[in-house]
């Protein structure tokens, strides 16, 4: 969830990493985001760095594991405008099309 080989097999087709800021490449869209908090093996927190005013504006990928059943799930929060959720919604379901596949789920 925070190394560039690992973000580029499902998140972002190509990743750059300068200290703890992120550059992620989608066909012809870059955009930056610092890494604000990680926890190795559960979770991690970017910030995006064009808007540093809003503290909302982030994203965390969270591994969370069932105590009962053992099994895994990955939780996603984002932040989205008014009016752009369903498509942040979408792209976040296909990424998650994409990391399912390239781990055979």
């Amino acid at each position: 969830m925070s190394t560039p080989s690992g973000l580029e097999e499902w998140f972002a087709p190509e990743v750059h990493i300068k200290g703890d800021v992120y550059t992620f490449l989608w066909e012809g869209e870059e955009r930056s985001a610092k890494l604000v908090n990680k926890k190795r093996e559960q979770m991690v927190r970017y910030q995006w760095t064009d808007d540093n005013d809003n503290t909302s504006n982030f994203f965390e990928m969270r591994i969370h594991i069932d105590d009962m059943t053992g099994e895994l799930a990955l939780i996603i929060t984002d932040f989205a405008e008014k009016g752009e959720e369903s498509g942040q919604r979408l792209l976040w379901d296909e990424c998650i099309d994409e990391l399912k596949r390239h781990i055979g789920c």
